[in-house]
């Protein structure tokens, strides 16, 4: 009887076997879908991360810019003085409120 018995046995043993592999490949299909959504998740947030630092530069470019154009044009205003290219003042009076600066 015990003969009869081993393809029983192989047979429950290969059923186990299958259903152990299909449940270890539900495991890994799930888990992989859990590391590509936290994939992507830190994806977006480097995204995000990089588009603030971009809005952050870019104004801090823009004020740069503004105080080199301030600068330039002080240094040229002196240098008009020490020419004697200054002018009759009414002139230096009117870019200043051009500029803002009266």
């Amino acid at each position: 009887m015990a003969s009869q018995n081993q393809p029983y046995r192989a047979d429950e043993a290969k059923g186990q076997a299958e259903e152990e592999t299909k449940q270890t490949g539900s495991y890994m299909s799930e888990k992989a879908g859990e590391a590509k959504e936290k994939a992507s998740q830190m994806g977006q947030s480097t995204k995000e991360t990089a588009e603030a630092g971009k809005e952050k530069t870019g104004g801090l470019m823009q004020r740069t810019g503004e105080q080199v154009k301030s600068m330039a044009q002080g240094a040229a205003d002196k240098m008009k003085q020490s020419f004697g290219m200054a002018g009759s003042g009414e002139e230096e009076e009117d870019d200043e409120l051009v500029l803002g600066r009266g």
